[in-house]
């Protein structure tokens, strides 16, 4: 197999290990007795492919509805659980709406019924509902600002949990019923309060915490939000669920697919071709053309010197980066980005080539999921008039990788895993 064609593969394999048509069957609980309602709600990029797989094996004789929340694009046509696209990774009116009314069901349930909540990355944009004095123009202003200025996931989520009416445990303290929350981890540690804002968690983070995180990155945050956290610090509102609290006795989180699976599916495909697999961790973290520099590192040592590893070898890794935007006008994501930088450390050695994508088929502000690079990668920029350095001080790693064939477009994978990596050192 040609090395881009595996690498292709690599990531089709990585992509299949978090199907929720095959993980999520395996944990679905059983209807409840004496006539109670099973209701489903999801949030996330695979809140639509998870509710499939709900419906396709719930008995067909037992009562079953719901709402799901996906991504503009990833949605499937349901027959038993509406499903509604919105906003990603900026909040819309449409996402507003539909929690209101997902928040109303749950808070319609009794102790006899039970709720399926489907969770994925993703979700916390998408199940939006901004707390009282907070217009959605404040959350998309805020949360618009987060997300260009280098902060972490987790950081973020803090920020949104204390601005919702529904994330931080907010959800499970609404619900009177039991509650079985299966969840597709997409961020480092697979910790469910990070994922989706964790609305069925426990959420050890407070006020004080998501205001210092607006000051340490400069936010300009609208009046109504700063009011609201100042309030929060001072006691005066309450804040969210913490670990212990008794809402949390009838809900059990479940984690059913997480990057570090879905990175063993990948090594299997590098083993079976004769390339020994290296898993280099699956919460890889840090700005996305720093952490390529690192990579080309390892990689030149490798080359060098056949150590620590002897080629042929594959370096796997997962986590999520983040991209410091300067350019507002820049296209592409953090997947590309440390891919260009990646590139451009490497300068064309021979025998190396890479993958970065990420697992739910979309990298940033484009329609591709990532990118690959060949050891001709930069010779064909130069022949296309594209500078790969020029490119990737403008935010502009799409650029290149269109002008020399190197992405990678799958279309919406209606699952997420966090970003997925593969250099092959032949």
């Amino acid at each position: 197999m040609q090395p881009r064609a595996l690498l292709i593969e690599s990531f089709r394999a990585a992509v299949a290990a978090a199907d929720p048509q095959y993980i999520v069957p395996a944990h679905l609980p059983a209807p409840p007795a004496f006539g109670g309602r099973t209701l489903v709600i999801g949030a996330g990029k695979a809140a639509a492919s998870m509710a499939a797989a709900v419906e396709t094996h719930w008995p067909k004789q037992a009562p079953l509805e719901g709402l799901v929340i996906t991504r503009y694009g990833h949605g499937l046509p349901l027959t038993r659980i509406r499903c509604v696209e919105a906003g990603h990774p900026i909040p819309d009116d449409r996402g507003e709406e539909a929690t209101r009314t997902l928040l109303t069901a749950v808070q319609s349930l009794g102790p006899k019924d039970q709720l399926i909540a489907l969770i994925s990355g993703g979700g916390s944009s998408l199940l939006s509902l901004p707390a009282e004095g907070i217009l959605m123009q404040d959350l998309k202003a805020v949360t618009a600002q987060l997300l260009s200025c280098g902060a972490m996931i987790q950081e973020i989520n803090v920020v949104r949990k204390h601005l919702s009416l529904i994330q931080g445990g907010r959800l499970a303290a609404a619900c009177r019923a039991p509650i079985l929350a299966l969840i597709i981890s997409d961020v480092t540690g697979d910790d469910p309060t990070h994922i989706a804002s964790g609305p069925c968690s426990p959420d050890p983070s407070t006020y004080a915490d998501a205001l210092a995180i607006l000051q340490r990155y400069a936010i300009t945050a609208p009046i109504s939000v700063l009011r609201r956290l100042e309030a929060g610090v001072a006691g005066a509102i309450h804040e969210t669920p913490k670990p212990g609290d008794a809402v949390f006795a009838r809900c059990e989180n479940r984690v059913i697919a997480t990057p570090q699976r879905s990175l063993t599916a990948a090594a299997a495909v590098f083993s079976t071709a004769g390339v020994t697999p290296i898993i280099l961790g699956d919460s890889i973290i840090g700005e996305a053309r720093e952490v390529g520099k690192v990579f080309a590192g390892l990689t030149q040592h490798i080359v060098q010197h056949h150590a620590p590893f002897k080629p042929p070898v594959a370096l796997i890794s997962g986590g999520e980066c983040t991209v410091t935007v300067k350019n507002a006008q820049g296209r592409g994501g953090r997947c590309s980005t440390f891919l260009l930088s990646l590139a451009i450390e490497l300068n064309a050695s021979s025998g190396v080539y890479a993958i970065a994508a990420d697992t739910d088929g979309i990298d940033g502000s484009e329609s591709n999921a990532g990118a690959v690079i060949e050891p001709n990668s930069l010779a064909l920029g130069h022949a296309a008039s594209m500078s790969a350095r020029a490119c990737l001080d403008r935010d502009d790693a799409w650029g290149f990788f269109s002008a020399t064939d190197g992405l990678v477009t799958t279309g919406p994978t209606l699952t997420n895993v966090n970003d997925y990596r593969a250099i092959l050192i032949q």
